[in-house]
């Protein structure tokens, strides 16, 4: 297992994700416990030492199974880490409660590491808003030793982002972040973390794997870089294309069964980056993957200026491209749900100004009307 440095601490490399740990009869809240018993096994016995769960997964059933699972070794053996669940609103004045709530499912006295969970749009004022005291408190705990590290982890957009390290980055010890080969551009991915550098926050990586997608390439896509190397498989490629970008620490890994837990670690037992024509050939294929679903929007913004309804017409484009990409999914609802509903695709009243003014030359009236019926 490949280790990183964090302060004085030695991460494994590789992490376990429990958003997706394997469930019983297709119910995404009744876990198989032993299967994540023996797959917690062999992740300690093969130098995992990273878990990751929040109060949300599983329908609040991930931390229980994470925490039993580890509640058998010793507390020093492992890290784990655990999140405050401000993707729901109504959580906002219940930090205190839901911490205490949290320590005593996941079996442990402190966390190695605690998350202001999916900083976006949605959430930004709230989590910036000292009526709620959420970062005092978090603070509190660290001072206590009840939380050693703490971070934060981003869906939201470049701007999003941007605010919430203005106001809080100097508190901030790390950032999780949405990237692999396909998101390094598509959700700018390489901005975002271009702008943690001068904080000198190193980055945690989620869905390294794009929910599966990267690892289920179709044979066309496949044949690409079999052409370059025969002997990697896909999620091969998409790990060592994260290894091969500076300031990543740990890559969490949402694995659902005992043979994905196998073949990430065997993938860990060494790292490789990638070459300059590697990550180029990786990255044009994540661009021809995302285009041909999504609209070629350039951002040029000439058709805002001629928008009778005041949409920000990029923006929501680019969430429509996410959304049909994903086929769903709750990066787009989430960020719509923080836009005022007389700007969003709905309030497209068809009359192609936009259109005639669009260098690209794209449908975006078709799309506004095909976005509002997916949301």
């Amino acid at each position: 297992m490949i280790y990183k440095d964090f302060q004085n601490l030695k991460l494994s490399a590789l992490g376990m994700g429990c958003m997706r740990l394997p469930v019983l009869d297709g119910n995404s809240s009744v876990i198989d416990q032993d299967a994540v018993d023996k797959m917690v096994s062999y992740s300690m016995e093969n130098g995992i030492n990273y878990y990751d769960t929040a109060w949300g997964y599983h329908d609040g059933n991930s931390e229980l199974s994470i925490g039993k699972a580890l509640s058998v070794y010793p507390r020093d053996s492992f890290y784990i880490a655990d999140k405050f669940p401000g993707y729901d609103l109504s959580n906002m004045d219940k930090v205190e409660k839901i911490f205490e709530a949290q320590l005593t499912k996941c079996h442990v006295e402190y966390f190695d590491f605690y998350l202001f969970h999916n900083v976006c749009e949605m959430n930004i004022d709230s989590y910036l808003d000292p009526k709620y005291g959420i970062l005092d408190y978090l603070l509190k705990q660290k001072e206590n030793g009840r939380i050693r590290h703490l971070g934060f982890s981003c869906h939201g957009a470049l701007p999003v982002m941007k605010r919430f390290l203005d106001s809080y980055g100097e508190y901030m010890e790390f950032c999780q972040l949405q990237l692999n080969y396909i998101d390094w551009t598509f959700q700018n991915g390489r901005e975002k973390a271009e702008l943690l550098k001068p904080y000198r926050i190193p980055i945690w990586v989620m869905e390294p794997l794009r929910g599966g997608r990267l690892a289920q390439l179709s044979e066309k896509e496949y044949a690409v870089l079999q052409a370059i190397d025969p002997n990697r498989t896909a999620t091969e490629w998409a790990f060592r294309f994260l290894q091969s970008i500076p300031g990543i620490t740990v890559i969490l890994s949402g694995m659902s069964d005992f043979s994905q837990v196998a073949d990430n670690i065997s993938t860990f037992e060494t790292e490789k980056s990638l070459t300059e024509n590697e990550i180029r050939a990786l990255t044009a294929l994540g661009k021809e993957m995302t285009d041909s679903k999504a609209l070629a929007c350039t951002a040029c913004r000439y058709c805002t200026s001629h928008c009778p309804s005041g949409l920000d017409i990029p923006h929501l484009l680019a969430l429509y491209n996410e959304h049909k990409f994903t086929g769903g999914g709750f990066i787009a609802p989430m960020a719509l749900s923080a836009i005022p509903s007389d700007k969003q695709p709905s309030a497209c009243i068809g009359c192609r100004s936009c259109e005639s003014v669009c260098p690209q030359q794209l449908k975006i009236s078709e799309a506004m009307a095909d976005f509002a019926t997916m949301i």
